[in-house]
């Protein structure tokens, strides 16, 4: 069983050892230089992951335009808040929603957005999982006594019921790799527009419930 105690050591550990966005980036582009990317998995395969990352980082930097509302909502608030994420380079849900959770902290000098990666927290991911399984990224929202405000992730609803509906399907089915591609174009269909409406609300709802 964990208790709040246990989750407020674990949580207080993690952000001590967490990196700010541009440390992340930095990281990366450090990581990728020497053909390498995080975690324990140095194949071809999740390296390759990381480059495609990389650029579909570098380009939702460049373009993601926030809605007004999401804008009025995080300007609201009032009290310090750390968003810690948990993520990993390879990630490919990771690439498409870590920079939109940076775009919206910046708007507002109370946030800090702090990031650690999954496979050197375990303890911390082990709280945070996803119908048992250890999917990132992971958006948790903390106010100053680092007490959970939301949890937001891995991903938006609509790109999560694709993943269920790909897992569910009678064989044979795509393959993995076409699934993403599919998953992919969904993403970029979208404009992190899913992604900035489900963080409205849970900002919303967290406002209100204070």
């Amino acid at each position: 069983m964990i208790t709040s105690v246990d989750l407020k050591s674990v949580i207080k550990t993690a952000i001590n050892g967490a990196m700010s966005y541009a440390e992340y980036r930095k990281m990366a582009e450090l990581l990728l230089a020497q053909n390498k990317t995080t975690g324990p998995d140095q194949s071809e395969a999740m390296i390759n992951y990381s480059k495609m990352n990389e650029h579909r980082m570098k380009r939702l930097d460049k373009t993601i335009v926030l809605s007004e509302e999401l804008k009025a909502a995080v300007g609201a608030i009032k009290s310090p808040q750390t968003w810690l994420v948990i993520t990993e380079l390879w990630c490919g849900d990771a690439a498409q929603n870590v920079p939109v959770m940076n775009k919206i902290a910046e708007l507002n000098p109370l946030i800090q957005l702090k990031l650690v990666l999954r496979d050197e927290n375990p303890e911390l991911m082990n709280m945070f999982l996803t119908n048992g399984g250890k999917s990132i990224p992971i958006f948790i929202a903390l106010n100053n006594e680092q007490e959970v405000l939301w949890k937001w992730g891995p991903r938006p609803v609509h790109a999560q019921n694709m993943l269920i509906e790909y897992k569910s399907a009678p064989e044979p089915k795509m393959l993995y790799a076409e699934f993403g591609e599919t998953l992919h174009k969904w993403y970029a269909f979208d404009k992190t527009q899913m992604a900035q409406a489900e963080i409205f609300q849970l900002i919303s709802e967290s406002s209100s419930a204070q």
